[in-house]
């Protein structure tokens, strides 16, 4: 028998799914993220699951793993120091962005700081109009003097991010092997060659993450690659990546800089890559994906298919590439609840991790979490939290809250649900805007809640944006994990229109991307990922505007600017409720999109162990009633579950408040809907 390894490295937990190439049967386990060696947690979790099963290595068909690695090493900036060349007369590029305040209108706003101090920045005396002709030529001699003083100073990488680079990277390529000759080991991220886009500022960051990250990312790689070859795997190790796809580990050593910023937003990418793929054997197209871990939630609103933008923010750097748009806030688990100064009750965005963690979890942690509110709450179950592999200290939660409800003047109980409407406000707050920018109603859309913390929330916060329906899969906190699985291969290529575009224009660009995906497909190991779709993509604008809107190109539909202005127009007065009438349109870029899916089936729910039911309290509205606990794993499809009630499992824990139902369907999907929707 053959079977599939999926592995999601987060920051608190690093969760590990174990599929049935054949049945699509899942075995899952959790093990604590290790931030120093992250590589190890993965290998210890991997030993688990298959010293728990009895499989052997050799039986390993495939492995894909999503991990936040490189986000984190990003938002600590903790990677390499980078040096910057930039065309003579720029050397702000990166202080000045589009704006040098991110908010000129808040007289308080913080200057931003750039990846790249100001002393690591070199002007290289070289110019290049937009139409090609070289203005300064390259002095190859002046490019060695810059970086022999970046190395001496200390910088460990180099970015190289020179004015039309995108439409001409002559000189960024001379640039790159005059530095090659001279220091053949050290790092060079060359901004055209990594995503040859306008927009000087975005293109020179993605080069400078790529510099800043992809060190630290390939001796990762290589470190997880190599110890789990040890271990017996000879499957095909793949990564996740941001735009919802995987690529192979094993990539030609000079893509460790595209790896880098292609795998920057890998974990929550693949979270909704598999909630989507879940969802939609469910029946549901409509959603909103909830991922509630230890440190953060991550949502995406989703219309029918993977939402994607070019737009998306790592902290305070913009990332152009194209990447599965998902909005994150700091209010996961075991994010810490406090009262500041002006006596304002506060969730996150500081995390207690995965040690010590919760105060509830008796490993040391005294101040209050998410998490210990839920337990003052009787949210969880103490007797059967993960499967009784997590003992719960339900003294030490209410001491951590008590100053807390101190401070605020309030009961402890009234305390702990007040921090928990906290959270779902902060929650509610990010994602009705979100909506409203779709013109989507949230009351047509279903709650998709996966991560360990997300079902614990999630009925909550479905009350509040009253949404349909609240959808958990059968497997919520390893949800990730089985996206890794779930993904298809994926790539995105790009190519610059520099001139007015014309039909043998788009043709030609459009084949010329459509051959280089096809060769890249050709590459990976794409035995599991069989059919394999194009989308012929455009960035266009009306003539004289400053934004683009992303039109795809329908299969069949003929390459010509007729075709293209169609689909436009469609496309911008969904946007926009205004008809572009007959004003000129100005493509700025031509994408392509190559997506093969896999194969993996998905189990039907099979329960193996008789349901129980015990008596429990729960804290609603500031007192205790009476509910129940029940264990998941013994609940039939069809089962019915009235609330108050908690549902534990494994890997999570499900509440269903008052005024909500709770069904299991046949994959075992539980299903909440509240009165007003029943």
């Amino acid at each position: 028998m053959s079977y599939r390894l999926g592995v999601d490295v987060g920051g608190t937990f690093t969760d590990v799914v174990l599929a049935d190439a054949v049945t699509g049967e899942l075995v899952t386990d959790k093990v604590p993220s290790d931030a120093e060696q992250p590589a190890r947690a993965v290998l210890h979790g991997v030993r688990r699951v298959l010293d728990r099963t009895g499989i052997s290595p050799e039986q390993i068909e495939y492995f894909s793993h999503g991990q936040t690695f490189a986000l984190n090493t990003v938002l600590q900036r903790s990677g390499a120091r980078v040096g910057l060349l930039v065309t003579r007369g720029f050397p702000d590029l990166l202080s000045i962005g589009r704006l040098r305040l991110d908010d000129p209108i808040d007289l308080f706003t913080a200057e931003r700081t750039p990846l790249v101090a100001e002393a690591d920045v070199r002007e290289i005396s070289e110019r290049v109009t937009v139409d090609g002709v070289v203005v300064r030529a390259l002095d190859p001699d002046e490019v060695r003097r810059a970086v022999r003083e970046l190395v001496a100073s200390g910088v460990e990488a180099v970015a190289v991010a020179f004015l039309h680079a995108h439409l001409h990277p002559e000189h960024e390529r001379a640039a790159a092997s005059a530095i090659a000759e001279e220091f053949p080991e050290l790092p060079v991220a060359c901004s055209a060659q990594l995503w040859p886009e306008e927009r000087e500022y975005e293109r020179a960051t993605v080069a400078v993450l790529a510099a800043h990250v992809g060190g630290a990312l390939g001796a990762y790689l290589a470190q997880l690659a190599g110890a789990l070859r040890e271990l017996g795997l000879s499957c095909p190790l793949h990564i996740t990546k941001s735009n919802g796809g995987v690529a192979a580990v094993d990539e030609r050593p000079g893509e460790n800089l595209l790896a880098a910023v292609e795998t920057l937003l890998s974990g929550p990418a693949s979270g909704v890559a598999g909630a989507i793929r879940l969802a939609a054997a469910a029946g549901v197209h409509r959603m909103i994906t909830m991922d509630m871990g230890g440190t953060s939630v991550d949502c995406a609103v989703v219309d029918g298919a993977i939402p994607y933008s070019t737009q998306s923010r790592i902290g305070e750097f913009p990332l152009i590439l194209p990447s599965v748009e998902v909005s994150s806030i700091g209010a996961g688990g075991s994010s810490v609840i406090r009262v500041d100064p002006a006596g304002v009750l506060k969730v996150g965005p500081r995390s207690a991790g995965a040690w010590p963690g919760p105060a509830c979890y008796g490993r040391g942690g005294t101040e209050p979490t998410l998490t210990d509110a839920y337990v003052v709450c009787g949210y969880l179950d103490p007797e059967d939290f993960a499967a009784g592999t997590v003992p719960i200290d339900v003294a030490a939660a209410r001491a951590a809250l008590e100053p807390v409800a101190n401070r605020l003047g309030l009961d402890l109980e009234e305390a702990a649900e007040s921090a928990i409407s906290v959270a779902t406000a902060m929650m509610h707050a990010q994602l009705v805007p979100l909506c409203a920018q779709r013109g989507i109603d949230t009351a047509d859309l279903v709650l998709v809640a996966y991560g360990g913390a997300g079902p614990v929330q999630a009925a909550l916060l479905a009350r509040a944006l009253h949404t349909a329906e609240v959808l958990i899969p059968a497997s919520p906190g390893t949800l990730c994990a089985l996206g890794a699985l779930s993904t298809e291969l994926r790539a995105d290529l790009v190519a610059p229109i520099g001139w007015r575009v014309a039909d043998e224009v788009l043709a030609r660009t459009w084949e010329e991307l459509a051959a280089k995906a096809r060769a890249w497909y050709l590459a990976q190991e794409h035995t599991l990922h069989p059919d394999v779709q194009l989308t012929r993509w455009a960035d266009v604008q009306l003539d004289g505007q400053s934004f683009t809107l992303p039109v795809a190109l329908a299969d069949g539909v003929p390459a010509t600017v007729a075709a293209l202005r169609e689909a436009f127009a469609a496309d911008y007065r969904q946007a926009y409720a205004v008809d572009p009438g007959d004003a000129g349109i100005d493509v700025r870029t031509l994408r392509i999109t190559l997506a093969a899916a896999g194969n993996l089936p998905l189990a039907r729910r099979q329960t193996a162990e008789p349901a129980q039911v015990r008596p429990h309290l729960v804290v609603e509205n500031g007192r205790a009633v009476k509910g129940e606990v029940h264990r998941r794993p013994g609940i039939t499809a069809g089962t019915e579950i009235q609330g108050p009630a908690v549902i534990s499992a494994p890997d999570t824990t499900v509440f269903v408040p008052s005024g909500f139902r709770a069904t299991v369907d046949g994959l075992g999907n539980l299903r909440l809907r509240g009165e007003a929707n029943a």
